[in-house]
């Protein structure tokens, strides 16, 4: 039996071109066959997942002057993905991950309101901000915005999408029993919407939407992402790795809530979590070893390294000892598009000090530290210890739920589907059945409905 009966939030990230994905595994699949996504998201609405969730790449990463090993699998557009999977699904929900630094509020509002009654109210958006020059080259803007105006274009971008969505009225009637009306003068679809970064104003052209707005997640695990979560979000895509780690920052981001107005059931935390499942435990643990160093190849490691080093390391072993040469801080940056590689650059040399000290005391090598560094929460084990562990988390108020990233696509969620779900069921915290049609439903949000008036 569970130890509480707080119901516990399943989604389902297609792992696309991440650090999770096993590419050697004779069972790896196309990541841009339709075929691929339709078995994960009928695996998981076969499941009663909540959603299928699937990131966004806008340019193919490079190093060093070649493409990032990753990428070359390619990267299709997710909202006409998810589009074409409203056809051949019914209730799992469809999201997909839209940057406010590269879209606009208008064709964004428009794509996910159409979504939205494609699906009949399955839509959702995980909400990123974006600042590297390399992808904004394709959007022929740079980097046009520092950290900080990142936020502040993502909070008007969500104003002004909110303000699209509420341009049409609710689909219900009047207190007399007739349609719903606009006010004297008002036009369905006009809006105005004038900041600083977002000026636009017009007529809307999609009717409200069965949910209203579509639910949105928010990716980004600082200070700001924390506050920008808690005024705008429905839903947190985080990471952590430990239990502490999860209740510190469950804590923290739910406290702020009040400040907006909001309780802590609306805003729902969602860590994204690996598995690796075996018949026994000590399987399960092997298994989870050789996934990892699958993960890790040597080259991927000295990429790694690369980026905080920003030297050529290819003549380094990657299973021997890190470099003693300090980071190359006069020349350009190494790795093109990525964010991580500039803010290190900043602090590289104490950092490469650190991860000495780091792998001098757990005796690690380049490959050992990159894997040890790289990891996310993942559970390990049978299915009965992965579904304790999942429950446990959520019971200790670590997460509200978990999108699950498989290493293998497009059948790496199927055993989690047919081993752990149905465990869940039998401690009491995941539904045996959906119960609503929406998304806002299976997450247990209210409907969100126009304010115009």
């Amino acid at each position: 039996m569970s130890r509480g009966t707080k119901q516990i939030h399943l989604a389902a990230h297609f792992p696309g071109v991440n650090n999770t994905t096993v590419w050697s595994d004779p069972e790896a699949g196309s990541h841009i066959d339709f075929a691929s996504f339709v078995h994960v998201a009928h695996t998981a609405e076969r499941a009663k997942f909540d959603f299928l969730f699937l990131a966004e790449g806008l340019r193919m990463r490079e190093h060093a002057g070649r493409l990032h090993e990753l990428d070359v699998a390619g990267r299709p557009d997710n909202i006409t993905v998810l589009a074409a999977l409203a056809s051949v699904t019914e209730r799992i929900g469809l999201v997909p991950t839209i940057t406010t630094t590269y879209h606009e509020p208008y064709e964004l509002a428009r794509q996910l309101a159409t979504l939205d009654h494609l699906s009949a109210g399955r839509a959702g958006w995980n909400l990123v901000t974006s600042s590297d020059a390399f992808t904004g080259a394709n959007f022929r803007r740079g980097a046009y915005l520092e950290y900080d105006r990142r936020y502040e274009r993502g909070g008007q971008f969500v104003e002004a999408a909110n303000a699209l969505w509420d341009s049409w009225p609710a689909d219900e009637p009047s207190a007399d029993g007739g349609a719903r009306a606009f006010a004297p003068g008002r036009t369905p679809g006009s809006f105005a919407y004038d900041d600083t970064q977002v000026e636009i104003a017009g007529e809307f052209t999609v009717p409200h939407s069965p949910q209203g707005r579509p639910v949105m997640l928010q990716a980004g695990d600082s200070d700001a992402g924390r506050e920008f979560a808690a005024r705008y979000a429905d839903g947190i895509f985080s990471r952590h790795g430990t239990l502490a780690e999860g209740q510190g920052f469950y804590a923290d981001v739910k406290a702020r809530l009040a400040r907006y107005g909001r309780s802590p059931d609306q805003l729902l935390i969602l860590p994204g979590t690996t598995f690796i499942l075996g018949d026994t435990d000590a399987e399960a643990e092997e298994r989870a070893r050789q996934v990892r160093r699958q993960q890790v190849s040597g080259a991927h490691a000295i990429m790694f390294l690369e980026q905080l080093w920003n030297r050529d390391l290819s003549a380094y072993d990657p299973d021997g000892p890190l470099p003693e040469v300090d980071p190359d801080l006069d020349s350009e940056v190494r790795a093109q598009g990525s964010a991580q590689a500039r803010s290190l650059h900043r602090d590289a040399v104490a950092i490469a000090r650190q991860w000495r000290e780091r792998a001098h005391a757990g005796g690690l090598s380049i490959r050992g530290l990159v894997i040890e560094m790289t990891q996310r929460q993942t559970f390990v084990g049978s299915p009965a210890t992965v579904a304790e562990a999942l429950d446990a988390h959520v019971q200790g108020g670590a997460c509200d739920g978990f999108i699950l990233v498989p290493h293998i696509t497009p059948g790496g969620l199927d055993r989690f589907a047919d081993e752990v779900v149905p465990l869940l069921q039998e401690r009491g915290v995941f539904r045996h059945d959906y119960t609503g049609t929406t998304l806002r439903e299976h997450l247990g949000l209210g409907t969100a409905l126009s304010i115009v008036s």
